[in-house]
């Protein structure tokens, strides 16, 4: 049996604000810039109680003996150094000639310090950027993108990333072609097969408009406003920005008139990551992060789940909306499903909103009241442009997309699992504590969590042989490992082993290559002889272990693959895990 699917529809629909006609500039570039680490100037502060006291104890000969012991160190690295003037603080600000890596300026300011008692330092000066704010009219109020209590610290992420690259699907109730949206939209397509809810007079084809979803009320536009949410058009002085507004937008859609079946969203699912659907053309354009701001009650089905394994078979990650009745997010599917990320919602107070289902299975939470976005002003069928503001789990998620988007842009490498890491890992806490109606490990973080995946460029690995034993296993040293490895029979197992610094999580995700493949993941002690975690799930599901070193010195650990049923060898024994220290 299929089941109907509704939207998480908006809590509260606020007036839209119509579109003035008016031309649309030139959308944001696609790379934002970033500070850099490295710079051809450096300061040296003096130990002088004053700057009058530091200012008369330099003269022209003491900047010149500085300079030269300077350059006697910045030598060796290729470099002269010019005294370029006299510091604020009493410091004095010196250049080289080639610009100087953080690491490099330590040793000068160690050297300088041993051969000189009144060197107190040298720092590098750093050139600053200012924090890309986009011109659209209406960002003013979009606090959920800035503010510091309820707002996801986006404008920092925005000089790292704007999400130039990647695509996301939005699987929704398809989308308006808005004059602040447009030009975001790459391909997509119509999955609903019955027309008694498509109400476009047709089925399945390659329109992925929304004619309307109104059913005993008006339309929502609800994926037009979702899409504006990850990628309006910005910087282009009118209406919205978007949270990564260089990311573009593949619209599917699957809800029309009350709601779609799950059998047309778990189409929609595999097709919008780059599988293949019977009679359905290829997706040119498969997305990396899968947008789904929709449920309903129950577990987890079948068809759901496998849709979903499918995907990330590709490495495609799917976001999923809590939820909005204000009960436990495990009897609310698809947020139940293994292998997503499960957003709730905050207000601007940074508290858990009241409708948001809650629960150990919500992963991270994100603004989802007062969310302003890009709308249509139709009643029932389409009409102009509009902007309005919604409440709902289905308007946080969008920024936890949105935020994947921007992580894939700098790291393309990482992978479902290690993005839902990285993002429950950099969230700020809860200005409001929810209490025991949990919504995950915080606000997400746009900036930290950019900044976690850049820090994370992983090594790849080639497993080698002989691993099998605990005795025998293969020795990790990157922080950031993607090992290629095989299941060679059914008798095979592989160990890897791991030394974790103080302080530090390793997290280790074991991913299948084949979907009937079924293999286990096991975390042991140095020795092998005591299983600290384990990860047994069904075939084709990913398996995640973690420890944490809350010790003072390094730990070695053991990660350990075993074959439980499917394939072996060669091509059908592939699999990759990834190791990762944060």
């Amino acid at each position: 049996m299929s089941y109907r699917v509704l939207p998480f529809p908006p809590v509260r629909w606020m007036t839209a604000v119509l579109l003035a006609a008016a031309g649309v500039s030139a959308q944001a570039s696609e790379a934002a810039p970033s500070a850099p680490k490295m710079t051809d100037q450096f300061i040296v502060h003096y130990r002088a109680t004053s700057f009058s006291a530091a200012a008369a104890a330099r003269s022209p000969e003491r900047r010149e003996r500085d300079r030269q012991r300077a350059e006697r160190v910045v030598s060796r690295f290729g470099a002269t150094v010019a005294f370029r003037r006299d510091g604020h603080d009493g410091s004095s600000v010196f250049r080289a000639s080639r610009a100087l890596t953080p690491e490099q300026i330590r040793t000068l300011s160690s050297e300088m310090a041993a051969a000189d008692a009144e060197v107190l330092s040298v720092e590098p000066d750093l050139v600053m950027l200012p924090q890309w704010v986009p011109s659209d009219s209406q960002f003013a109020s979009q606090w959920h993108y800035y503010e510091a209590v309820g707002g996801i610290n986006l404008p920092a992420a925005w000089d790292r990333s704007l999400g130039a690259g990647v695509r996301v699907a939005v699987i929704d109730t398809g989308y308006r072609p808005h004059a602040d949206l447009a030009a975001n939209i790459v391909g997509g397509y119509d999955f609903i097969a019955d027309t008694a809810v498509s109400n476009d007079g047709n089925g399945r084809d390659a329109d992925a408009r929304d004619p309307g979803d109104w059913c005993s009320s008006s339309s929502s536009w609800h994926g037009t406003h979702v899409a504006g949410t990850i990628a309006a058009v910005t910087n282009n002085g009118l209406g919205v920005a978007g949270v990564a507004p260089s990311a573009r937008i593949v619209p599917v859609r699957v809800l029309g008139t009350c709601g779609g079946y799950t059998s047309d969203i778990a189409a929609g699912v595999v097709w919008a990551s780059g599988g293949t659907v019977s009679g359905i053309p290829a997706n040119a354009y498969p997305a990396r992060v899968l947008n789904l701001s929709l449920g309903g009650s129950g577990a987890c089905g079948t068809t759901m789940q496998n849709a979903i394994n499918s995907a990330r078979s590709r490495s495609a990650m799917l976001v999923i909306a809590a939820g909005n009745s204000n009960i436990n997010a495990s009897n609310a599917s698809p947020a139940n499903c293994a292998g997503v990320i499960t957003v709730g919602a905050t207000t601007r107070t940074g508290a858990r909103a009241s409708f948001s289902n809650y629960g150990s299975v919500v992963d991270v939470a994100a603004p989802g009241a007062g969310i302003l976005s890009t709308l249509n002003a139709g009643s029932t069928v389409p009409g102009a442009d509009s902007y309005a503001s919604y409440d709902g789990t289905s308007m946080a998620t969008p920024h936890v997309a949105g935020v994947a988007a921007l992580m894939l842009a700098k790291n393309a490498a990482l992978t479902p699992d290690q993005v839902e890491s990285m993002l429950k890992s950099s969230a700020r806490a809860f200005p409001v504590s929810p209490g025991t109606t949990t919504i995950g490990t915080g606000i997400v973080d746009a900036k930290k969590a950019v900044d976690t995946a850049m820090g994370s460029q992983p090594t790849a690995i080639t497993e080698v042989e002989s691993n099998n034993t605990a005795t025998t296993p293969s020795v990790i040293a990157a922080t950031h490992a993607r090992i290629a490895g095989t299941v060679a029979s059914t008798t095979d197992t592989d160990y890897f082993r791991v030394s974790v610094a103080a302080g530090r999580t390793l997290s280790a995700t074991l991913n299948h290559t084949v979907s009937t493949q079924n293999y286990q993941l096991y975390l042991y002690n140095a020795a092998g002889t005591s299983a600290l975690a384990s990860s047994t799930r069904a075939a084709g599901q990913p398996e995640t272990v973690t420890v944490r070193n809350g010790t003072t010195a390094a730990v070695n650990y053991l990660v350990r693959v075993v074959y439980a049923s499917g394939g072996t060898g060669s091509t059908s024994g592939r699999y990759v895990l990834n190791l990762l220290q944060q």
